[in-house]
């Protein structure tokens, strides 16, 4: 399988892209503004700078990919969120954070009615929920070092208690996703730590 990962170089698309490479053999398709001056060509990793608001470029990038992980945050994500729809992957994983549906049951002042910042995540998941691209969205809090098992999934319209995630919750969740395609397909679930924790 080859995967992409667009957003390579960040936080988590650098933790991502360590576990794949420990723990799986996939091919890897990293891309990001300077994916290729952080890794090497090599049999199974092909680094390529991309402007990911650049609808020509996704669309070259992904070409010959088997599934996608967006990894990318910011303003700019209803248009990268396009740009991925038209290249039209065969599967797609894209970040999103929690609250975009108004979902954060004890921060209410994180939810989009209250946090414009989180406008731009609402619409690029509008835009993937309503194409025939098969997806996952996850929706995430904030995110920090911790143990792969705490965390709880909820699905889209069910309430979500806390707003921080663990790297390595996300991390697993998205092997299972890797391993088992039809996994959470075409739904959205919020990967957020257990309360209390």
């Amino acid at each position: 399988m080859n995967i992409a990962i667009l957003g390579a170089t960040g936080k988590f698309g650098l933790a991502l892209t360590a576990r794949l490479l420990a723990v799986t053999d996939h091919k890897l398709t990293l891309l990001s503004r300077s994916a290729a001056d952080r890794f090497e060509d090599n049999y199974r990793i092909t680094a390529r700078k991309i402007d990911a608001t650049n609808a020509r470029e996704i669309k070259k990038a992904l070409k010959d990919c088997d599934l996608v992980y967006c990894a990318i945050s910011g303003d700019y994500m209803p248009v990268i969120a396009d740009n991925i729809i038209n290249a039209n992957p065969k599967r797609l994983i894209f970040m999103a954070t929690v609250g975009i549906y108004n979902e954060l049951e004890n921060a209410e002042h994180l939810n989009v009615d209250n946090e414009p910042l989180q406008i731009p995540n609402q619409y690029a998941a509008d835009l993937i929920e309503a194409s025939g691209v098969d997806y996952t969205i996850l929706r995430l809090g904030l995110l920090e070092f911790g143990d792969e098992d705490d965390f709880t999934i909820t699905e889209k319209g069910e309430k979500v208690q806390t707003q921080r995630t663990t790297i390595e919750s996300v991390e697993k969740v998205a092997l299972e996703i890797i391993a088992d395609p039809e996994l959470y397909s075409r739904k959205s679930i919020s990967i957020t730590r257990k309360s209390g924790s």
